[in-house]
């Protein structure tokens, strides 16, 4: 592993007088030398630029085409035409213990142009090279013994095992943070541990409280049938869902215990009987997720992580004693291209053939949270389609004194006529030290009570008359101390409340939900989750509540706590949106019960609730 420690940078300081010395001329030259190349390994990272693929021509020789690389620290290796090697004669290859070999390059500095030097001492070389060559160097390693470089360590994935074999093991990986609103995906890794040639089979299903699979329901099945890889080989499959606007900071992913099952060549492998991904529910764009993410990594987590080679090929042999045959030439599984941005426009004219407009326009959507609004903006997500929020002044003029009242002009807030409620909070900037720049606060209430945390704000009543038949509203407020400023700044907030004329019965006609376990049987203290299947509706936000005291917990996303008594409880669970839309679910809570037992499909409901009262408990 290089040295990739560039910094701290010096550089010369020239003043008149000054006498220059060799070791002067090389500090300029490693001044200029190393602010490049650290620049190149925090902007670009390692790997290949363009170019440099290789093809074998023959059974012993192979092409290697011109290409830019850049290495771990930064430098730049540049193999300026295409090249014909005889393997055997690369470096390494005498020392190769396999039939894998990994072609790579590295940097390399030949130094040339002999001159005479012209104030040598008797003890120095009468002849010295005058001129540095930046050139590379090709070498042939076991690919088993080739030094990956080092991956970026972050917080953004979370990694579960749930299966372990003597040949496979399992995990299940996905963001911590989601995005309310957006697609993500979670991904099934499996990993071949040994070259035995054994075949994996792995079933589970997912429980999804807070998300939407595909088919509109709140599971996905994972099936993966007589998987064969080679040894250190991962195969990966994604499964996509859609995050629901759910109420809440946090919800689960959970394999369902009891449905996961792996087998290597028909024989069980060893399971494991609860996972539970938890994970944090957003409301930003991914872009600004990843970018806080990826920006928050230091100095220190960003360097030293290439390496001084970059592998360009893997290549596989068929040996003899006395010779070798070429077998097949590959790129390597995990090469890495550098993203160059003069290549942007060609990427976004390629990518219209994999993507529809929808999408593109989808993943291009940037919110810029700095933007101040000059005018109402209304929020038209479908959740808050009645809310509309903007910014208002309302001008003081020279010597404003306490006790003064000035009032906003009259401001449409956009909702249209009836029922609003307005809210306005005082706006201003202030410096933040964490930050090292000015950040924008809004204060709702009483401005006094943070007075002493800043001296902008301006202590002021306010009142808003809301003109309901017009859609307007006009802003009063009141100082009470004697103010300099000019104009005073409010962010306002309206919310139009629906009245009965604006309820359409037929929008619940037909609708409904159930509970997909009805009823279960189950031990205290234990946990169980409350699936809900929508019926002639799209999937929407579901709020889980408990219709008695002492009934145990159940969570934002619907996993039920049983409580430590003995008893039958009762869960309501209803959209969020359209409390009318509701159904009820039960939980029988024994000592004896051996395991989480469905007591029934949603027809038999109400058997199961004729029954209920006279459990013998």
């Amino acid at each position: 592993m290089p040295n990739s420690q560039l910094y701290p940078f010096e550089r010369n300081r020239y003043y008149p007088g000054k006498m220059l010395t060799t070791a002067d001329f090389q500090a300029e030259q490693s001044y200029h030398i190393d602010k490049l190349r650290f620049m190149n390994s925090l902007m670009y990272g390692s790997g290949i630029v363009c170019g440099c693929g290789v093809f074998n021509l023959d059974d012993l020789s192979i092409l290697i085409e011109s290409g830019v690389v850049i290495d771990g620290t930064g430098r730049e290796i540049i193999i300026d035409s295409s090249v014909v090697k005889k393997l055997s004669t690369i470096s390494g290859f005498d020392s190769l213990n396999s039939n894998l070999a990994s072609l790579c390059v590295r940097y390399k500095e030949d130094e040339i142009h002999s001159v005479y030097a012209v104030s040598h001492k008797e003890s120095d070389q009468e002849y010295e090279f005058n001129r540095i060559s930046e050139n590379y160097e090709l070498f042939l390693v076991d690919s088993e013994d080739y030094e990956e470089g080092l991956e970026i360590e972050t917080e953004f994935l979370t990694k579960e095992q749930v299966f372990s074999g003597p040949n496979f093991d399992g995990f299940l990986v996905m963001p911590t943070t989601v995005c309310k609103d957006r697609n993500v995906k979670i991904c099934l890794e499996i990993h071949k541990k040994t070259d035995a040639d054994v075949k994996l089979s792995f079933k589970g299903i997912l429980d999804i409280p807070s998300f939407s699979a595909p088919d509109s329901t709140q599971q996905i099945e994972i099936n993966v049938d007589d998987i064969e890889l080679e040894k250190d080989g991962v195969l990966t499959r994604d499964y996509w869902m859609k995050v629901l606007r759910q109420p809440g900071l946090e919800s689960n992913v959970i394999l369902r215990s009891g449905s996961v099952a792996a087998f290597e060549n028909d024989r069980a492998i060893n399971t494991e009987n609860s996972v539970a991904i938890r994970v944090r529910l957003s409301e930003e764009a991914p872009y600004a997720l990843i970018g806080r993410e990826l920006g928050r990594l230091n100095l220190e987590m960003r360097q030293g992580m290439g390496t001084d080679s970059i592998k360009l090929a893997d290549i596989k042999l068929m040996r003899t004693d006395q010779a070798y045959v070429i077998e097949d030439v590959k790129d390597p599984a995990n090469n890495r291209y550098i993203d160059i941005p003069a290549q942007n426009a060609v990427k976004t004219a390629y990518m219209e053939y994999y993507q529809k407009e929808a999408d593109v326009n989808e993943q291009n959507v940037i919110t810029d949270v700095n933007k101040t609004e000059a005018s109402p903006v209304t929020v038209t997500g479908s959740d808050l389609k009645n809310v509309a929020t903007g910014v208002l002044e309302i001008p003081l003029g020279k010597d404003a004194r306490a006790g003064d009242i000035r009032y906003s002009g009259e401001i449409t807030h956009g909702l249209g006529s009836g029922n609003v409620y307005v809210s306005i909070g005082y706006e201003y900037l202030s410096a933040d030290q964490a930050l090292g720049a000015n950040a924008k606060s809004t204060v709702y209430g009483n401005p006094e009570l943070f007075s002493r945390q800043s001296q902008q704000l301006v202590d002021a009543e306010t009142a808003v008359r809301v003109l309901n038949d017009k859609g307007s509203f006009v802003v009063a407020a009141r100082l009470l101390h004697d103010v300099d400023f000019l104009v005073l700044t409010y962010r306002w907030v309206a919310i139009r409340f629906p009245s009965g004329d604006d309820i359409d019965a037929s929008d619940y006609y037909g609708k409904s939900i159930t509970a997909k376990t009805p009823t279960v049987v189950m031990r205290p203290r234990e946990n169980y989750y409350f699936g809900v299947q929508f019926n002639n509706m799209e999937p929407c936000s579901i709020t889980y509540e408990l219709t008695a005291s002492g009934s145990g917990e159940v969570s934002n996303d619907g996993v039920y706590t049983a409580p430590a008594r003995e008893g039958v409880y009762e869960i309501r669970i209803y959209c969020s949106d359209m409390p009318m839309v509701c159904t009820y679910a039960y939980a029988i809570v024994k000592n004896n019960a051996k395991e989480s037992d469905p007591g029934g499909t949603p027809e038999q409901t109400k058997e199961h609730l004729v029954d209920i009262p006279n459990l013998n408990l």
